[in-house]
Order: C-alpha cells, then structure tokens, then sequence
C-alpha cells in the first residue's frame, strides 16, 4: 500500500466541547467554545487547549498566557453553540448568554454555603456575599448538578459547628452525609 498523506484534524472523536474564558487587563471578558482540549499531565497538573490564529481569543490568550477552562452541560448547550459561532470582537457573550461569575465557598464551622459574585477578570470579589442552605453541619465540599438547581454539600463526620442558637456545639444534624439543596432563585 502507497502511503497516504492527510491533511492535519482530529482522528478522535467524540471530542469535548469546552467553554474557555479570557480577557486582558482592563478589557472586556470573552469566552469561545473549543472542541480540542485534553490532558497533558496529571501531576502536575496540565492541560491543553487549541485556538486557531484568527480566533479573537488567541492573541488575548496568548499576550495574557491565562485563560480558564469552564466545563459544560445539557443546561449550557445553546451557550456552548452561541459561543463558538458568535466572535468576541462583535458581540459581549457573556452578556447575550446572561452568563456570570461567581465563587461557591462552604463553610465548616458556620455550616453554610456562600456564593462571592465575582468581577469581570474573575479574578476579584465584586458585590455582596450571599449565604444559603445554614444547618449545625460543617460542610466539606459542594457540587453544583448539571442542571444548576440542586446542590449537594458532603459534611464532615466530626467536629465543632454553630449551632442554631449560635452557640458552638459538637452536635452536627447530618454528620458524614450528602446533602441535596435544590435552589430556588427566589430565596
């Protein structure tokens, strides 16, 4: 058999639909849809992404070397496609697609979890801090599901909490547990 010489693409498929986010200092944010991510190493930890040249977020990323790769879901579908055919240089994705920034931290001895709004570089805590699902727990982890309305908080097996009286206590409610919150925008 002759050999045979192909143009460069990707010969694996499925390949993961990724959103990545980028901005310069003092610019507006963009995020672009890409399809070639992967991983490079695992300790320490590497990825990779590919942009092509013409792409607006490929000088940004490369002038800034920072970017963030944001996974997606189900629920950020037509986000995902919005992104990837829509250039940062004519329209504010982020705005259009109503996506935001935000820090999700639990809370151990308090036992609640708090979303810090974050700003445009993503990089500061912009806004009010918001407090929700408080219960005498100390919360370890949080999980946001696909869907973005139930959260699920792991608790600790052990230790000191507030109460719901306020005063320190060694009683949690849900010691060693999975809880499930499911949001409600209302709250």
């Amino acid at each position: 058999m002759a050999k045979q010489t192909w143009k460069p693409g990707n010969m694996l498929y499925p390949v993961p639909a990724v959103m990545v986010s980028c901005q310069r200092e003092g610019g507006k944010p963009n995020i672009i849809t890409v399809a070639w991510a992967g991983t490079i190493c695992s300790d320490p930890a590497m990825l990779s992404i590919s942009v092509r040249k013409n792409r607006y977020s490929y000088d940004i990323i490369k002038e800034t070397k920072e970017f963030v790769v944001n996974l997606t879901t189900k629920q950020l579908c037509r986000a995902t496609d919005y992104c990837g055919v829509r250039s940062g240089r004519d329209v504010d994705k982020f705005k259009e697609m109503k996506l935001t920034k935000s820090l999700l931290v639990t809370s151990l001895k308090n036992g609640a979890l708090y979303r810090i709004p974050l700003n445009a570089d993503g990089k500061t805590a912009q806004g009010d801090v918001a407090k929700y699902f408080h219960t005498p727990n100390r919360y370890r982890s949080a999980l946001v599901s696909p869907d973005g309305k139930t959260i699920y908080v792991a608790t600790d097996v052990r230790g000191n909490v507030l109460g719901s009286d306020g005063k320190p206590t060694s009683d949690m409610k849900n010691p060693g547990a999975i809880i499930a919150f499911v949001y409600d925008a209302k709250q």
